[in-house]
């Protein structure tokens, strides 16, 4: 009997981000992808992570790590992950050199790093592997086609369908159609983020004149570009619209400065020295001669745009003359704050620029035409779709239904499940941890109990009694201290706290008269009458801050 293949599915479904799933054969483990999901509501969390306790109990069983492309919701989580496990990371040159660079900043040791050339083959623990390129928004994507003993596995990674991309790499789609033919395809794993959308994406090439003529229209200004600092390919049409309009090129924020850097070495972007400005050059230079291109088009709060719109970056201060270009979609769920930098810097006096004007952006993943493309390419027996929101996953499911796969060939997993691939088909085996893994700037763990706290204080402030018991004389040592911030208007709080001030020392006195010292037992005292209180005369939910110190 042929040993059966387990896929356990660790992020990425039902959601746009912490991509990663294990892939499992005679006891050894592959991951494919390692990414991080980004925050938007959740306060001094940088990001969040799949629970990797399930990998951590196993680490002993991980034989390698494949990451598909160089995008953070892809790679993102090596750096927590590699602080606990030692294991090859295999990926193409740039994305291996992004995956160093990154392990690197979070002081996390280098693994072996395996560069893997379009098309080779790699014997990877128990599976045969081969690597196909894909046409992405960042260098170097790659599908993953797994042989096993249940068939061939294929991975999609992020891809789309361009007839022209900027640097010729097109999606390998005839070598999936010859590996279908001559070995059948058993599992399709494929993308599914525009599975909603119709038709075919643009074509990257087609992004380029436009963002010329934006140029050539804003002569006399200052222009500044804020794309991902992963997107070269886009980032190579920027400096080439620099260089036909005669102007100088600034590159800032330091992860675009590092991914620039990376992408000359490895000859992927062409940028020669004499165009580029250093900081203190920007300076000096005329303005109207002068193309920045920066972080911040997310609106992430440390990076440069956003400091622009704030008027907190050291360089670059923004005004009348100057045109803002956004050259990418708003991630979902990031709308509001990308709209509100919008706003900033328009009140600054800068003209602003964005996909919803002009096609100066085009999306990395393919559309339903082009899923349906690699459906008919793979022609697979089974098939998961990945990668997306829970509406995406059904939308790709509508697409193979639609081309006549049977709903008993199609399994819709969400992050959790583990599956097995045997000699009956697919089926669902077991479900480990979806939990959600946050961590600070540092890599230091969030719970769930801290953030909860941190949006109760955002949401309602805070209120601090300190109490001093006297034990030998059986009394308040002093007028216990009150303090609050953010929980009423200042011109109320010096009542209300002297109104809970009373009534803990009514309570109190009591409980002391009555021989009650647990300092623990005294605490929850003070907290149920501030509670009381509050909810009594403000129906508000402060956190709650009692000190008890006991003499």
């Amino acid at each position: 009997m042929n040993s059966s293949v387990r896929i356990t599915f660790l992020g990425g479904l039902g959601e746009i981000g912490r991509n990663c799933a294990a892939i499992e054969l005679e006891g050894r483990i592959v991951l494919l992808d390692c990414g991080q999901l980004f925050p938007y509501e959740h306060p001094g969390v940088d990001s969040i992570l799949p629970d990797f306790q399930w990998l951590l109990d196993r680490h002993d069983d991980i034989e390698a790590c494949i990451v598909s492309h160089s995008h953070e919701d892809h790679m993102g989580g090596l750096p927590h992950l590699f602080r606990h496990v030692s294991a090859p990371i295999y990926g193409s040159p740039f994305t291996v050199a992004m995956v160093k660079a990154k392990l690197e900043s979070h002081e996390v040791k280098i693994p072996s790093l395996v560069s893997i050339e379009d098309n080779e083959n790699y014997k990877i623990g128990p599976f045969e592997c081969e690597f196909l390129p894909v046409t992405h928004s960042t260098p170097g994507g790659l599908m993953t086609v797994f042989r096993t003993p249940q068939g061939v596995i294929l991975h999609s990674s992020d891809f789309k369908l361009d007839p022209s991309p900027v640097d010729g790499r097109l999606t390998d789609l005839s070598r999936v159609s010859e590996i279908s033919e001559k070995e059948g395809i058993r599992l399709l794993l494929a993308d599914s983020t525009n599975s909603e959308s119709t038709g075919v994406s643009l074509s990257e090439s087609e992004i380029g004149p436009v963002i010329e003529n934006v140029f050539v229209e804003n002569e006399g200004r200052r222009i500044i570009v804020g794309t991902f600092s992963s997107h070269i390919h886009r980032i190579q049409q920027i400096a080439d619209a620099a260089v036909r309009t005669d102007r100088k090129l600034a590159i800032l924020g330091p992860s675009m400065i590092r991914n620039v850097a990376l992408a000359r070495e490895l000859g992927l972007l062409r940028i020669s020295d004499g165009i580029l400005l250093t900081e203190k050059e920007l300076k000096s230079s005329k303005s109207d001669k002068v193309c920045i291109i920066c972080t911040g088009s997310q609106a992430e709060p440390r990076a440069a745009i956003s400091m622009m719109s704030t008027g907190s970056h050291p360089v670059v201060q923004i005004g009348p003359n100057d045109t803002v270009i956004f050259s990418s979609s708003p991630i979902p769920g990031n709308e509001a704050s990308i709209f509100r930098i919008h706003n900033n810097l328009a009140r600054l006096g800068a003209q602003i620029v964005h996909s919803g004007k002009l096609k100066i952006h085009t999306t990395g993943h393919g559309k339903a035409g082009e899923l349906l493309a690699l459906h008919e390419a793979s022609d697979p027996e089974l098939f998961i779709p990945v990668h997306g929101e829970y509406t995406h996953l059904l939308g790709h499911e509508e697409i193979a239904l639609g081309r006549g796969m049977r709903q008993s060939k199609i399994l819709r997993c969400v992050d959790g499940d583990s599956v097995c691939l045997d000699e009956d088909g697919l089926h669902l085996e077991k479900r480990v941890s979806d939990d959600y893994l946050m961590v600070d700037s540092r890599g230091v763990e969030v719970s769930k109990e801290l953030l909860k706290e941190r949006v109760s204080l955002s949401n309602e402030g805070f209120i601090l009694v300190r109490v001093i018991v006297e034990e030998k004389k059986r009394r308040l040592l002093e007028r216990p201290f009150a303090a609050t911030l953010g929980w009423i208007e200042a011109e109320q709080a010096d009542r209300c706290l002297n109104e809970i001030i009373e009534e803990i020392i009514r309570v109190l006195d009591g409980a002391l008269l009555d021989g009650e010292f647990d300092k623990k037992e005294l605490t929850r005292l003070v907290r149920r009458t501030m509670g009381k209180f509050v909810d009594l005369n403000t129906g508000r939910r402060p956190v709650l801050v009692p000190l008890v110190e006991i003499n």
